[in-house]
């Protein structure tokens, strides 16, 4: 890995999208796009500006602190001719943008992305493998994923780069998704016990994620993978008891279960995301084999990430019997 930054990167740079990860990309490339000469901006909706949440001011302002241009643009009202435009005056363009548009916000980008001769594009593919998940998977947002790579790969004027992390590790513990209930001291495994996941932080894919663009020789029309960690769902139960210090009830929900669960709630996204996990098929990937372990960078894994967000009042649930 060099120490050199790429000329190339004397450009304007846009991220799409000043979320989580917009954020956390913005925190990491910001230093190292000044240091290199170029630009860097990123795309807000114009409410944002206008009538900012207190979060929105707050990110607003740290992002101006950083000599980040912030562009008002509406996604969901504008045309795609405007849209193109806009794109023109960039050499990258970093999606980071999720489906807020709604379906098919992936597939326009993209559009947009190719029609506007951008140079480099790294689309919002943080998520699993989808050449290995393919089309049919049950997930209409994994099907768009897909079609995402096919039009990436059918032309050869606009270079990619697609950024393979898992699942955001806080998705593990979100309470509608299912999986750990800190508070009630239950992990529910996927598919099997034995059924792996991988998970990256957004702050470690700002960070590996800036690496990649300026690495030389230059990274270009491949995917990476990243992963601050990749365990069992058995292992994971194990993670959250010995961080919290307390026996957790330990529940499987097989394949056939979630697919049964889907077809009663065939609108709900977390029963299909739920049972596309319980697959394990391109959801996990080894983490010696990763881009950040390669590249010796440091990650946040599980436990760490658990005992930075675990507060003392879960920490002092009082413990639960262990289901057989």
């Amino acid at each position: 890995m060099t120490t050199h930054d790429d000329p190339n990167h004397r450009s304007h740079t846009l991220v799409l999208g000043a979320g989580e990860l917009g954020m956390a990309i913005l925190r990491h490339l910001a230093p190292r796009q000044k240091a290199a000469g170029g630009a860097l901006a990123v795309l807000v909706t114009p409410g944002s500006i206008t009538d900012p949440t207190p979060g929105q001011a707050r990110d607003h302002q740290a992002l101006r602190a950083m000599d980040v241009q912030l562009v008002p643009f509406d996604l969901v009202e504008r045309s795609q001719e405007a849209l193109v435009a806009l794109l023109r005056r960039f050499d990258t363009v970093i999606g980071c943008t999720g489906f807020v548009a709604g379906p098919g916000t992936q597939t326009r980008l993209t559009r947009a992305v190719l029609d506007a001769g951008v140079r480099r594009y790294i689309p919002w593919q943080f998520g699993v493998d989808y050449d290995i998940v393919g089309k049919g998977s049950g997930q209409p947002v994994f099907d768009e994923q897909s079609d995402v790579r096919s039009m990436l790969r059918a032309q050869d004027s606009t270079e990619w780069i697609i950024v393979s992390t898992g699942m955001f590790t806080s998705f593990l513990f979100e309470p509608a998704f299912g999986i750990v209930d800190l508070a009630g001291g239950a992990v529910h495994g996927l598919g099997s016990w034995a059924t792996q996941v991988t998970v990256t932080t957004p702050d470690d894919i700002g960070r590996c994620t800036t690496a990649i663009l300026f690495e030389l020789p230059r990274i270009a029309n491949r995917v990476v993978y990243l992963a601050s960690d990749t365990v069992s769902y058995g292992q994971l139960a194990d993670i959250v008891e010995s961080v919290t210090g307390h026996s957790v009830t330990r529940t499987l929900l097989t394949q056939p279960a979630l697919q049964a669960a889907l077809a009663t709630r065939p609108g709900d996204a977390m029963a299909r995301y739920r049972l596309a996990f319980a697959r394990g098929d391109g959801m996990a990937w080894s983490k010696e084999t990763t881009y950040n372990a390669q590249r010796g960078i440091p990650t946040t894994d599980i436990r760490a990430w658990l005992q930075q967000h675990v507060s003392q009042a879960t920490r002092a649930v009082a413990p639960r019997r262990q289901s057989s």
